[in-house]
């Protein structure tokens, strides 16, 4: 791989440790996934910052590091809400180290705005084309597909070292050859809502990490793209889809027709939506959250309008990012007369919040396919009509 002669002296601790451990994890990827050169990246968006998934080795890690990130740079959601983390019974020590490590990513220059949906805040746009090195799967999914920027889906290492450096490999999802679709997904019944969760969580399955084309019935919005693309990378893969006459390369780029092609029935969701995850037992569900990924303001708008004068029986979380949170607090009020909790900064994935519940109940694919697992408790997936019913909203 190609290194610039400022690259060079980088990577041979000129510019200090921290810099040298960075490009030196950036060119070891190089090398392993045949890149030409390192490319600027304009924005990074970095995992590995709960304290549940990293722990102590985590975050010694990030603790030894010094500088200063070289452009935008935000965090993957955190163990817990910053703020209200007492009122979702995280323990005190718990609390301490989850400080510490937000701290520790502050002191190198990264915003402490925990989300897996970037591209909701401002300040913090992309556009189709900008070559990105974010990491968190659904937000890659999002800016690949959605957006039509370009970003391999990075480990937090890595996406820490391209912020730092401000640049990251010429391989993978950067070059027009890895976009191509390689598998066709035929939709033939309308969708609506958590139905794209549904079919993300079975397409998944079937592509794995290659790049499908959807032809489907219904036209997708933004929030039920940002849910199939979720559900996807979380039960398979996939990084990068195309949905004909939608996303942006679909509509700019003429693709060839993929020699395979998958059909998914309507069948095959309705088996999803009566499947309890991670139990063969018909469980009942004690708790129910959606926002994963967090909360889009129409999606918080649409929750208050259905808990409108009602007051909830069971736990409902409602997961968003602070800074749209803070955006709408008329309409966070609204949700949370009815008992129900917007939690910022984190969600029932990664917050040690989740564990020791019955059975939960969401709206996604992706939590779907990782609560079972991350978190050891069943999950069962329904509309989010069905999410409020559930938590006791239908009275």
């Amino acid at each position: 791989m190609y290194l610039t002669s400022e690259e060079e002296n980088i990577l041979d601790g000129e510019q200090g440790e921290t810099l040298r451990k960075a490009m030196e994890i950036l060119v070891a990827l190089g090398d392993i996934y045949g890149a030409d050169s390192l490319i600027p990246v304009k924005s990074a968006q970095i995992a590995g910052v709960s304290y549940k998934t990293i722990g102590d080795a985590g975050l010694e890690w990030i603790s030894d590091l010094e500088g200063t990130v070289k452009v935008p740079s935000i965090l993957n959601p955190a163990g817990m809400d910053m703020v209200r983390w007492k009122e979702m019974g995280i323990e005190p020590e718990f609390a301490e180290k989850q400080l510490e490590i937000i701290a520790a990513y502050e002191k190198l220059g990264i915003s402490s705005k925990c989300t897996c949906t970037p591209y909701y805040l401002e300040g913090f746009s992309a556009t189709c084309g900008d070559h990105l090195a974010w990491s968190e799967s659904s937000a890659v999914s999002y800016a690949n597909s959605v957006i039509g920027a370009r970003t391999n889906r990075e480990g937090g290492p890595s996406a820490l070292s391209a912020a730092l450096v401000g640049k990251t490999g010429n391989y993978g999802y950067h070059l027009d050859e890895n976009r191509v679709p390689t598998v066709s997904v035929v939709v033939d019944h309308e969708l609506s809502g958590s139905d794209y969760g549904a079919l993300g969580y079975i397409a998944g399955k079937e592509i794995g990490n290659r790049v499908p084309m959807f032809h489907l019935a219904s036209t997708p919005t933004s929030d039920e793209l940002k849910g199939l693309g979720a559900a996807m990378a979380a039960s398979g893969a996939v990084a990068l889809y195309h949905v004909e006459g939608v996303t942006p390369e679909a509509k700019q780029v003429h693709f060839d027709k993929p020699d395979e092609t998958i059909t998914i029935q309507r069948s095959q969701l309705d088996e999803v939506y009566e499947t309890i995850i991670g139990n063969e037992d018909d469980l009942e569900c004690d708790i129910v959250a959606v926002g994963c990924p967090h909360c889009s303001p129409e999606e918080l708008n649409r929750i208050a309008d259905l808990l409108e004068g009602k007051r909830i029986e069971k736990e409902l979380w409602v997961c968003t990012s602070r800074e749209v949170a803070q955006r709408y607090p008329d309409v966070v009020k609204r949700i949370e007369e009815s008992g129900s909790k917007v939690l910022c900064d984190t969600c029932m994935v990664v917050s040690p919040a989740t564990e020791g519940h019955n059975c939960m109940m969401v709206n996604s694919g992706k939590a779907l396919a990782y609560v079972p697992g991350m978190c050891k408790v069943p999950a069962k997936i329904g509309s989010l009509e069905t999410c409020i019913k559930k938590a006791g909203g239908d009275n």
